[in-house]
């Protein structure tokens, strides 16, 4: 008699079989396709450390050499399984007011012989480590988040080797980007993608790049980034660091909003958020805020955040989006720990996008398995002569601007 569980694990292997059925057309060869739903059913399966070697274990393979063909030598491009990837994720995760996050991850390596590996920050490490580092983007939604583009970040002391690039099988055309440009060309894939995409957010590294704001702008796309604190916000009578401007935001401008459940349940914060006076030429439809994030436990921390929203949005909404780029870390951990995302021993360009793709392929599955069992669930410091610019109107709170800050330092004695 077939149990509930049978009739679970069922459900999980048609759609997984599905997913393979899709991107397998990728594949102009049997062999490589199967070799490929291998690899994938691996990451996905009880494998201890999931190499090529464990992965072939896993998979029956007398050796590993298929596997690694597959990462090495077959002709098959990654690019258009990312492509299949964002397609699953907009079905089966896709919600008109979805979110797509930037950040980047550091994967640690030894040796100097690894594509873009060299001594440099890893945020995922805390300090400089021989790593490289893949900038990536994820979607979020009600429904779930999962990773759905990716590029490896090429040092110059890489680009400006044309022997290292060759050894390594790096595109004879692949010239140096910076994270933020690399980040720009994801997020204009992923508009151009069948992803339903109202919002994007990014830490500070991203948000005070002003190219990467222009360029949602452009595209009509709203965006929370977080940003340093010596940001400068503009206005038509000049500039102003953005600390200054919310140091000085009165008491009651201070709102305790969740941004969203943590591991240990919502994560509050006080809120403080105003509309910036509009410049002319500015999108009419849209409003530009700023935010700040203030800890409860710790009042002096304070995250700060620049914000351009349609112009019937809501601080709340507002929060909500800044909040989600959690949701990356989240795809980040799940990744690595359930889908071998850093367990690759590639050393080429091409491997890498390979088997980070496929791990991407792998983690997007869990993420749209977990969706379908939730919805059958029912499931988820300011100068003393600074004059506070802050007025409360029609509800929510703007900032009227006067002279710039440094204005009133150069007529100072």
């Amino acid at each position: 008699m077939e149990t509930e569980s049978d009739v679970e694990v069922g459900l999980w292997d048609g759609e997984l079989e599905s997913l393979l059925l899709r991107v397998g057309e990728r594949f102009g060869r049997v062999e490589p396709r199967r070799r490929m739903r291998d690899y994938v059913r691996g990451l996905l399966g009880p494998v201890g450390r999931k190499n090529s070697w464990q992965l072939a274990e896993h998979a029956g393979h007398a050796t590993p050499y298929g596997l690694q063909r597959l990462l090495s030598w077959c002709q098959w491009d990654p690019d258009e399984i990312r492509d299949d990837l964002q397609d699953y994720v907009a079905e089966r995760l896709g919600q008109p007011d979805g979110v797509l996050i930037v950040d980047d991850t550091g994967f640690i390596k030894k040796g100097t012989i690894s594509a873009g590996a060299q001594r440099q920050y890893s945020g995922t490490a805390g300090r400089t480590e021989n790593c490289q580092i893949g900038v990536f983007a994820a979607y979020a939604s009600a429904k779930g988040r999962a990773l759905v583009d990716r590029e490896l970040y090429l040092p110059k002391s890489w680009t400006e080797d044309a022997d290292r690039c060759r050894a390594a099988r790096i595109p004879e055309g692949r010239s140096f980007a910076t994270k933020p440009e690399l980040a720009r060309a994801m997020v204009r894939r992923a508009l151009d993608s069948a992803l339903p995409i109202a919002w994007v957010t990014a830490d500070a590294a991203y948000g005070q790049e002003w190219h990467f704001r222009r360029m949602l702008e452009e595209a009509g796309v709203g965006y929370v980034l977080a940003v340093p604190k010596s940001q400068q916000v503009k206005s038509p009578a000049g500039s102003w660091r953005i600390d200054h401007v919310l140091t000085g935001a009165p008491a009651e401008a201070w709102e305790r909003i969740s941004c969203g459940n943590g591991a240990k349940g919502p994560r509050v914060y006080d809120w403080a958020a105003a509309k910036l006076p509009t410049i002319d030429g500015c999108d009419p439809t849209h409003d530009r805020w700023v935010l700040a994030r203030r800890s409860l436990a710790r009042p002096e921390e304070i995250a700060y955040y620049l914000a351009f929203a349609p112009a019937d949005a809501t601080v709340s909404q507002l929060v909500r989006v800044a909040g989600s780029r959690w949701a990356i870390e989240e795809c980040f951990q799940a990744a690595k720990n359930e889908c071998g995302l850093d367990q690759y021993e590639v050393r080429r360009y091409v491997g890498w996008y390979r088997h980070i793709t496929l791990a991407m392929l792998a983690h997007a599955f869990l993420a749209a398995t977990a969706a379908q069992a939730a919805a059958k669930g029912d499931a988820e410091t300011v100068p003393p002569w600074f004059r506070s610019p802050w007025q409360k109107s029609a509800g929510s709170w703007q900032l009227a601007m006067h002279a710039s800050p440094a204005r009133r330092f150069a007529s100072m004695p």
